[in-house]
């Protein structure tokens, strides 16, 4: 276990989920306002996401859309016409993406989290698998010394390769780094190239652990 004052210098936060309000309740928002099987939902999203994914030759569309390889407008259609059924009205593909994210509601105390660990000396990154590029990055520069958005840079999490950049452009080691994320297998990746990763399940939690692990004092209020 790492303990605080051991060299960590770095903080890597995911943005969905970690810095928004959770990601489950958002695609359940969503699901619900157009009309969408969630349980379908799901399971499209289990193949798409699959570390080996069950698709044709091996490509997941989501990947590609995260790697930039595919447009959004051609993801989106990919996704509609996964999630529409013969009996049912055709999901709409324009924008489907945006309606998606369309409940995320930032995290406060995380993002404040972040503005304490930064103003205490911490190098702080954003490190986000992207679907799209359209993030409100109001205050981005004031919050993080790095950003790193897997559709511009062709890398997605949990490929090494991206967890290394996002350590580079900070300028430090991967092992000087902490990294939170709401998904397991991004954390792992992480944790294998030596950065300390902390799998974010609650505000409350993930405060704690990152006051414990820089030593400073991270919780609004406090």
């Amino acid at each position: 276990m790492t303990e605080p004052g051991s060299g960590l210098s770095a903080l890597i936060v995911d943005y969905g989920g970690v810095l928004t309000s959770p990601l489950p309740d958002a695609m359940r928002a969503w699901c619900d306002a157009d009309g969408i099987d969630h349980l379908r939902f799901r399971a499209v999203m289990r193949d798409w996401l699959d570390v080996a994914p069950a698709q044709p030759g091996g490509v997941s569309p989501a990947h590609a859309l995260e790697r930039g390889e595919v447009s959004l407008a051609e993801f989106e259609r990919t996704l509609a016409a996964q999630l529409s059924v013969p009996d049912g009205p055709a999901v709409v593909a324009d924008g489907l993406v945006t309606r998606m994210f369309a409940g995320f509601q930032a995290a406060l105390p995380m993002v404040e989290a972040v503005r304490r660990a930064k103003a205490a000396g911490i190098r702080t990154a954003l490190l986000s698998n992207s679907w799209g590029l359209d993030y409100d990055r109001t205050g981005w520069d004031a919050l993080f010394d790095a950003v790193v958005i897997s559709g511009e840079v062709g890398m997605r999490k949990p490929e090494p390769e991206i967890y290394r950049l996002a350590a580079a452009k900070l300028g430090v080691a991967e092992t000087a780094c902490v990294f939170v994320d709401d998904l397991a297998p991004n954390i792992r990746g992480a944790v294998a190239v030596g950065m300390v990763g902390v799998h974010h399940l609650s505000v409350e939690a993930t405060i704690d652990e990152l006051t414990t692990l820089l030593a400073i004092e991270l919780a609004v209020g406090v």
